[in-house]
């Protein structure tokens, strides 16, 4: 899948610590203090599609001139919704997220499960402040 709508945006720890909402209801709390809390929060792990984790963590920003990218690290080694199944998965943190902003909407995205088959993308929206 391509990149969901939107331009790469660089933004600041403020516009991130925010309430973030994938499509499935799904949420990301990004704290000032550097922690968060995930509810059923669409993650990429690997190959893996359709994971979704809940725990507490921490989270940090990377990017470029052009593009914000955020990380998150887990407290727990298995996140509630850590699925036994896919033990090569176990101590793997998710793939960063990528900031966009299309309109007055910012996101965060990250693709998830196999390129080759087309799978969809983990995208969490938050209102532009």
């Amino acid at each position: 899948m391509p990149p969901p709508e939107g331009g790469p945006v660089v933004l600041k720890s403020a516009a991130l610590a925010a309430t973030w909402t994938d499509a499935d209801g799904g949420t990301l709390t990004l704290k000032q203090d550097g922690t968060f809390v995930a509810d059923d929060v669409c993650v990429a792990v690997s190959w893996y599609d359709g994971l979704t984790w809940s725990g507490t963590g921490t989270w940090n920003q990377g990017g470029n001139k052009e593009q914000t990218f955020v990380g998150v690290t887990f407290d727990a080694a298995q996140p509630a919704g850590f699925d036994i199944a896919h033990p090569d998965s176990l101590g793997r943190e998710p793939a960063p997220y990528a900031a966009l902003r299309h309109g007055k909407v910012l996101k965060l995205w990250v693709a998830i499960g196999d390129p080759d088959n087309d799978y969809p993308n983990c995208v969490l929206t938050s209102p532009a402040s």
